[in-house]
């Protein structure tokens, strides 16, 4: 059995990504999980580091990859790198078995598009890793991911709601 302690966290990037009315992109993981006996598999855009590649243009790749565009301008970075640990009964298969969890730099960006310029269809050649789409209460997001990345999502909310408070200004 693969013990957590003797694997890395992979470096990894998250995005919250909010609307002209503060609201956050979300999107339905097409792949599932069901360790804790819940269906939420909801989560924002985020994804791997490549080697050499800086935190911000990973976030900007894995926008372009996972949503279809990169439209947004950067309006907050969380202090911290954030970790989570993947469940116990996945380790050693999830991550390509490499991993114990992720360690993740968030970014707070302001989406500078319109929906019908967002894709999860895959069709530009990424794969497909959302099978719906939806923009949210910040309020929501906690309760909407897989317990074991609950607590990084929590802190995430706690850093960037208070952007969610003002009206954004002009683009």
């Amino acid at each position: 059995m693969t013990s957590a302690s003797d694997l890395p966290y992979r470096a990894c990037v998250g995005i919250l990504l909010l609307n002209q009315s503060n609201k956050v992109w979300i999107g339905r993981r097409i792949a599932k999980w069901d360790g804790d006996g819940s269906q939420k598999m909801w989560q924002m855009p985020q994804g791997g580091i490549d080697q050499g590649e800086a935190p911000l243009e990973a976030a900007m790749r894995e926008l372009g990859e996972e949503i279809g565009t990169n439209r947004a301008r950067v309006i907050g970075e969380h202090p911290d790198w954030l970790n989570y640990d993947l469940p116990q009964e996945v380790l050693g298969s999830a991550l390509g078995g490499k991993y114990r969890g992720q360690t993740q730099k968030w970014f707070a960006m302001r989406f500078l598009g319109q929906d019908n310029m967002i894709d999860i269809s895959g069709a530009n050649g990424h794969m497909e890793e959302f099978d719906q789409w939806r923009w949210c209460h910040i309020d929501e997001l906690s309760d909407l991911v897989v317990s074991f990345k609950r607590p990084v999502y929590t802190r995430v909310v706690a850093q960037f709601k208070p952007l969610t408070l003002t009206k954004p200004g002009p683009e």
